[in-house]
């Protein structure tokens, strides 16, 4: 198990071990091959954006970094805003964003080969407890990716916002880039598969089962390897990939939900029957047991990596962190117990 480790400098620079790990930043996206926190200024009519909120059709507007030259390099975008529950005005006044990029103006810049990402935004403006909500779902996407490569690469921004219409109207807050499935394909090389429903036979057991034990370890329910949302194809905050005849790798993503988050707005679902978010129930499958100890074993691995991750984030106000090491250290003595395992993930699953 390749690690890293999180230094506590402003630029969020990860130090690497493994040739592994630079490999697989290789293969990601330019976008996604540092770790660096990225500034960004994002030009755009945003009190249109965020009044009308369009889902089909994009407003336009720039993105411009400053590049290792020291020159500033603007791009042409589409913006429209995104997601289901965080699109919702009485959840978010800002949502969530989706952005296109002018593919005539991106190849030699940070965003080459990239068409459209997703961009997690703070929801709320002038609130810095919703700008802490970025940061550590952020953080889960990182732990995702110490664990597997079969995850979503993220990027840390921090963001200019300047409203086109209005340049006096200008705020700075943090958000992430997530890679787009499209990207995500190529890196692990393996086709994306969209269908209206699947089946826990279909999945891959081994990886399906790191991922509901890191679905237990981030205290989340909100999600469904199997199937979607009424209306939608599967799967809920799952993305499959997998070649003809092989088994489905189910890929999660959007963690808004998840107890380590922590969003004011979170509920868990009735049918679950917990009393919050921080309440943890297995959803792992039970033809999946017998993967459960290598899969608790690569957590047991991580646990000071996962710790550093958290600890050494300096965006991280001490409440937010003291809130995260409760629900890993709870984990970790969870799993420390045989009984306790038995209990709460060996005769729990589904």
């Amino acid at each position: 198990m390749h690690r890293l480790i999180w230094t506590s400098v402003p630029a969020l620079m990860f130090l690497l071990s493994g040739s592994a790990i630079a490999q697989e930043h290789a293969k990601a996206g330019r976008i996604f091959r540092s770790d660096d926190v990225l500034a960004v200024t994002i030009t755009a009519p945003f009190k249109t954006l965020m009044r009308k909120r369009p889902e089909d059709t994009d407003l336009p507007g720039k993105i411009a970094y400053t590049d290792e030259a020291g020159e500033t390099v603007e791009i042409d975008i589409g913006l429209r805003t995104r997601g289901r529950y965080r699109r919702q005005m009485r959840v978010c006044p800002f949502a969530p964003i989706r952005l296109k990029f002018d593919k005539t103006q991106i190849e030699n810049t940070l965003f080459r080969q990239q068409d459209k990402l997703k961009l997690v935004t703070h929801c709320r403006n002038r609130s810095t407890r919703y700008e802490q909500l970025v940061l550590k779902e952020f953080l889960v996407y990182k732990i995702l990716n110490q664990v597997t490569d079969y995850s979503f690469r993220v990027r840390l921004l921090r963001i200019t916002y300047i409203d086109s219409d209005n340049p006096r109207d200008q705020q700075v807050r943090y958000g992430f880039l997530i890679e787009n499935k499209k990207r995500i394909s190529k890196r692990i090389r393996t086709p994306h598969v969209e269908v209206k429903r699947s089946s826990a036979s279909a999945l891959n057991g081994e990886y399906n089962n790191l991922v509901s034990v890191f679905q237990y370890f981030v205290a989340n329910t909100d999600f469904s390897p199997i199937a979607g949302a009424p209306g939608d194809n599967c799967c809920h905050n799952t993305q499959l990939f997998g070649s003809p005849g092989e088994l489905l790798y189910a890929i999660p993503y959007d963690f808004d939900m998840a107890g380590m988050t922590d969003a004011p707005y979170a509920e868990p679902n009735p049918k679950f029957k917990i009393r919050n978010v921080r309440q943890r129930l297995y959803r792992g499958r039970c033809n999946n047991n017998i993967h459960l100890e290598k899969s608790l074993q690569a957590f047991r691995e991580n646990k000071d990596v996962f710790h550093a991750l958290v600890d050494n984030m300096p965006y991280l106000t001490r409440s937010s962190k003291i809130s995260m090491f409760a629900l890993m250290d709870s984990f970790y003595k969870l799993i420390d117990n045989p009984k306790a395992v038995g209990k709460k993930l060996t005769r729990s699953c589904v």
